[in-house]
């Protein structure tokens, strides 16, 4: 498939009225919206591919950020995310552009994985090339599409391999912009996390696209609570860039607190495992996490917390072997702050919801 073609240079910022918004050869209108789906590599037979993409074009000048999902095909929760951003009755007065993907890596969607058939990571593949591997390829589809025309991006995620994740942002907390775009999603847990080789994240940071990285759920479920915090997040971001006017109850009731470090506690045996806290909960050293035994029930074993912190993701699977990961805990300088913005965060989001909404299921 030949590559596509580069984008105008006069896409992201124009002078005087407002110019259309062109991509894949669609222009869309000032103050309109658009559905165009970017052809993809075709699969062993001759299957024809593409992404979906909408297009909120503003009337007025302002960022163009694009709203990311699926970049692992079995993280979905994105999916449902941006169903519902895009349904929202608040873009009318929107400033800039916004372009929601709600499925990147079409292929493991499809099939309910992490990968790509070709066994590639897509968050390890990018900025890709238009001839090299599958995943290679995708890379470079997105990159030339969609980031190339954008200033400032969000990528929504979940745990992967069987883990769950309490809401939180990972983004470089070196960058003002950034660390401010943080603080207006409202997550009470924020990361400042390494980039890594070939992430969407690096590549991003590399040509100047402001980006936040969102995690919250499990991988194949919705998460009612992680669905209903990203949808408002989003629009969080947006007033704070001034994409959308600013109304009072965007304020957040809490103010999210940067964690210095984060690391994972693993079992140091194999067995069942069962846990004892929840996520978002805060735990102390030496605290009782949960405990291991083996199948016959002739030994056990306490798994305790190694530092102070807050569990921000853990395992689902009661069958882990040795070195497992078992509980993702964020270290604070002070995890009672931590703990009272978790306990807001929950009170903001989880209104008319139960606690149960908290859990991995369908939607």
């Amino acid at each position: 498939m030949p590559g596509p073609t580069a984008p105008k240079p006069a896409e992201r910022v124009s002078m005087g009225k407002r110019q259309p918004f062109e991509i894949n050869g669609v222009s869309i209108a000032p103050g309109s919206r658009a559905t165009v789906r970017l052809e993809l590599p075709h699969q062993s037979a001759m299957t024809p591919m593409t992404m979906p993409v909408q297009i909120i074009h503003g009337t007025r000048d302002g960022p163009v950020m694009f709203v990311s999902a699926a970049i692992h095909g079995d993280e979905i929760n994105g999916v449902e995310i941006i169903r519902q951003l895009v349904k929202a009755r608040r873009f009318r007065g929107l400033k800039g552009t916004l372009i929601t993907v709600p499925t990147v890596n079409v292929y493991g969607f499809i099939n309910h994985s992490r990968y790509l058939p070709d066994g590639r990571d897509l968050n390890r593949s990018f900025p890709g090339s238009p001839r090299g591997s599958l995943a290679s390829r995708l890379a470079y589809r997105f990159c030339s599409e969609i980031l190339s025309r954008c200033t400032h991006g969000i990528d929504l995620h979940t745990g992967g391999g069987h883990r769950t994740n309490h809401p939180h942002i990972r983004a470089n907390l070196d960058d003002p912009e950034i660390e401010a775009m943080a603080q207006a999603f409202g997550t009470p847990v924020i990361i400042n996390a390494n980039l890594k080789d070939g992430s969407l994240r690096q590549v991003a940071t590399e040509r100047g696209v402001r980006m936040l990285l969102y995690e919250a759920g499990s991988a194949l479920r919705f998460n009612r609570l992680a669905v209903r915090a990203g949808v408002r997040g989003i629009l969080k971001v947006m007033r704070h860039l001034r994409m959308l006017h600013k109304i009072k109850s965007s304020e957040n009731d809490f103010s999210p607190l940067e964690a210095r470090s984060s690391s994972w506690l693993r079992a140091d045996v194999g067995g069942i495992f069962r846990s004892s806290v929840p996520l978002g909960q805060r735990v102390k050293k030496g605290q009782v996490l949960g405990e291991m035994s083996d199948l016959v029930g002739e030994y056990k074993s306490e798994i305790r917390a190694t530092f102070d912190g807050i569990v921000i993701g853990r395992t689902q699977l009661p069958v882990v072997n040795e070195g497992d990961a078992l509980f993702h805990i964020a270290r604070f300088s002070d995890p009672t702050e931590v703990e009272a913005a978790v306990e807001a965060f929950h009170e903001e989001h989880l209104e008319g919801l139960n606690k149960g909404d908290l859990e991995p299921q369908p939607l």
